[in-house]
């Protein structure tokens, strides 16, 4: 069975098919009643999941062709909708930050490569953390990745409200009882309680069936964008400022956000069938999405100017056909990763769960619980609808950690006996660079997220 079910996920893209190893490995050892090796212990517990899915996945089956699409596929998503946004307000000069970020986060990809060279039993970034800090850093890591797994579903449920608005703009619908919520409010209310469902499935072809589509969604957005200026209907003739450097820590963590993926990287890295050529997978992967990124960049931010949302598909001309496959791409992304999302943490409630219940028991309080959090997601949304603070402050207080800081503490604490100095002198700069990023990154974000809420009750 568990074969079978191995070979499903096999055509996934790594993150969405890492989830779904987890499903396969922890849904056999409840419906097997099989010996789960799967951890019971909180946070720690949850990263454990991790590791069945390192320990299915270590066979070795990934060629470097899908390597690199898995790993390119993991990290393009909601970062691509903001770039224009980021480069406009940032200058033309900032896309040397993009591009620089972009080798930083091939570095400590290949960084993470060697710490699990270093211990071959180590399965997850959790692990890594554990062998370089002890339980510890286990704790934070699984911390703060599962702290940019609640901040992105909250930010995929703003740009689906966002999107939602423009596509139906001229629909107007009140609910008795509920005069206070705004049609645009009660349409996204709609969209989440009709992705609810998503988060009762235990289904392996059916998640398969929910990460095809969200690959398929970023890819209509980006070619939209493209097919918007090669037909003429929006001219690219703004002119970009050279560089606003007041803007950079804000944009910084938009920028962060774009490469954000390395907690699932050791998990790829455990799938190639031959895990030297990581680096190389790492070094295309980045190529290719820093390459996407800056043209996505350049052409949103020519096309549009100083008008140029947050999010590039509410630029496009509203009535254009492309727009609304664009629009409708937008809505439909967020609606396809609740399930994917979520399923960490699913499995690890699952498990927890006293055995005396029986599986169905055990199902329906793990639906109910995972309603219950995205309905809390779904609050934090529409109180704080603003798509780009929301995107940078993740990325200055998350993503700069779990890419940049962490992978050169790991390896420093790690390779200390034998690391050279040039190295060492490297991966400490990068842990310095990152944590003032970080910081700064941090006080921009929230400084003007605090001042859009103000301005927003003050009138």
């Amino acid at each position: 069975m568990l074969g079978k079910l191995r070979k499903s996920v096999a055509k996934l893209p790594f993150h969405e098919s890492n989830l779904a190893l987890k499903q396969v490995k922890c849904d056999a050892c409840i419906e097997e009643n099989g010996v789960c090796k799967c951890d019971n212990g909180g946070i720690e517990g949850m990263v454990m999941t991790e590791d069945a899915a390192g320990q299915q996945a270590r066979s070795g089956n990934s060629s470097f062709l899908h390597a690199v699409l898995n790993m390119s596929s993991m990290l393009i998503g909601l970062g691509q909708l903001s770039t224009p946004y980021a480069l406009e307000n940032g200058g033309w000069g900032s896309v040397f930050l993009l591009v620089g970020l972009g080798f930083i986060c091939t570095y400590t990809s290949h960084v993470l490569g060697k710490c699990l060279d270093k211990n071959p039993k180590s399965e997850s970034f959790a692990d890594i953390g554990e062998n370089a800090f002890g339980r510890k850093g286990r704790v934070l890591t699984a911390t703060f990745i599962y702290i940019e797994i609640f901040m992105a579903l909250v930010s995929y449920t703003i740009s689906l409200h966002d999107n939602l608005i423009t596509v139906l703009s001229r629909t107007q619908i009140k609910l008795p009882g509920v005069p206070n919520l705004h049609t645009s409010q009660l349409i996204t209310v709609v969209a989440v309680l009709i992705a609810l469902p998503s988060l009762w499935l235990r289904d392996l072809s059916s998640v398969s069936f929910l990460s095809s589509g969200g690959i398929l969604m970023s890819l209509v957005i980006f070619i939209s964008v493209v097919c918007t200026a090669a037909f003429g209907t929006v001219e690219a003739n703004h002119s970009i400022p050279f560089l606003h450097v007041k803007n950079i820590p804000a944009i910084s963590g938009l920028y962060i956000y774009s490469y954000a993926g390395h907690f699932v990287f050791p998990n790829l890295y455990k799938a190639m069938k031959d895990p030297s050529k990581f680096t190389k997978v790492s070094i295309v992967s980045f190529a290719a999405c820093t390459l996407l990124y800056t043209a996505l960049a350049f052409l949103g931010a020519k096309m549009f100017g100083p008008e140029v949302n947050p999010q590039i598909t509410l630029s496009l001309p509203r009535h254009h056909f492309i727009t609304k496959i664009a629009l409708w791409a937008t809505v439909l992304t967020p609606m396809t990763k609740y399930a994917l999302e979520f399923a960490p943490f699913a499995i690890q409630l699952e498990n927890n769960l006293p055995d005396s219940l029986s599986s169905r028991m055990k199902l329906i309080i793990r639906g109910f619980v995972g309603s219950i959090l995205l309905l809390v997601i779904l609050s934090l949304a529409l109180s704080v609808p603003y798509f780009e603070h929301v995107l940078s402050l993740t990325g200055s207080l998350v993503s700069v950690c779990i890419c940049m800081t962490f992978p050169s503490a790991f390896y420093i604490k790690l390779s200390w006996p034998h690391i050279s100095k040039p190295v060492l002198i490297l991966n400490l700069f990068l842990i310095a660079f990152g944590s003032i990023l970080g910081v700064l990154g941090i006080i921009s974000s929230a400084k003007m997220l605090i001042k859009t809420l103000l301005r927003a009750r003050s009138t």
